[in-house]
């Protein structure tokens, strides 16, 4: 991709504090709270221990597709920049592959109503019904009047509203989580026992064998951890494709 001119404004639709703002939007949130303690319940505490590990190993997948998906973006007959892995594919795996790019854009978009919609739009209503006694139904049609009107103003949209909510979203977040802990501290050290002994000890699970609590872990920690922060999924290098850049390697 050739490197923009000096004093000129990298190629993209949307800043880049705009575009990372539009990535958390959708990783912060129910796969970081309801996703874990699903990985605790059923996976035992050592879960916790390797969502640690699938964040580390995920901020080089995150960054690799990332840099595939601004580097092989492309622009649409509108002249908007868009980009992905079925962008990727298509123009880095040749024409003989755009097969597998189609493919990817039509079961993403399905899992998107599961990954990306259902869990969250369920858990908001759980709570909203739990806490306040308001129906599932109204929660659902609020929901889907407050998206509309954000998804179909485009990926500017979608970037404005998410420059004002997921600051304080992600800020709340943290604030919250260590208000836990501060309430909680005299427990942190055991927990981190736990967490540890948990993820390397082969106990018997009950009715099943040694070592399976720690293939459980294993299991439900490596899938909750994707699908907290979404590495790999190729989600972030979509919205990233769309932001100002001056070269791949600064996107990822």
């Amino acid at each position: 991709m050739a490197r923009p001119r000096r004093g000129s404004r990298p190629a993209g639709e949307v800043s880049p504090f705009s575009a990372l703002m539009t990535c958390l939007a959708a990783t912060i949130g129910v796969g970081n709270i309801a996703g874990v303690a699903t990985a605790i319940a059923l996976g035992g505490p050592g879960a916790v221990f390797w969502m640690w590990m699938t964040a580390l190993v995920g901020m080089a997948t995150k960054y690799a597709e990332v840099v595939l998906a601004v580097h092989y973006r492309e622009r649409d007959a509108d002249g908007r920049y868009v980009g992905g892995p079925m962008y990727a594919i298509k123009n880095g795996l040749g024409k003989g592959w755009a097969w597998l790019g189609t493919a990817f854009a039509v079961f993403g978009g399905l899992a998107g109503f599961g990954i990306g919609n259902m869990v969250q739009a369920n858990s908001i209503a759980d709570a909203m019904q739990n806490s306040f006694g308001v129906s599932h139904a109204a929660t659902g049609v609020v929901l889907l009047v407050l998206t509309a009107a954000v998804i179909l103003g485009g990926i500017k949209r979608i970037s404005a509203v998410a420059n004002w909510l997921v600051p304080f979203m992600a800020i709340g977040y943290v604030v919250a989580a260590l208000v836990v802990l501060a309430a909680n501290a005299a427990d942190v050290p055991a927990a981190f026992v736990t967490i540890f002994t948990h993820a390397f000890t082969p106990t018997a699970a009950v009715g099943g064998f040694a070592g399976a609590a720690v293939m459980a872990g294993i299991r439900y920690g490596v899938a909750r951890g994707i699908f907290s922060n979404e590495a790999g999924l190729g989600t972030a290098g979509i919205a990233q494709a769309a932001g100002y850049s001056a070269s791949p390697c600064t996107a990822g």
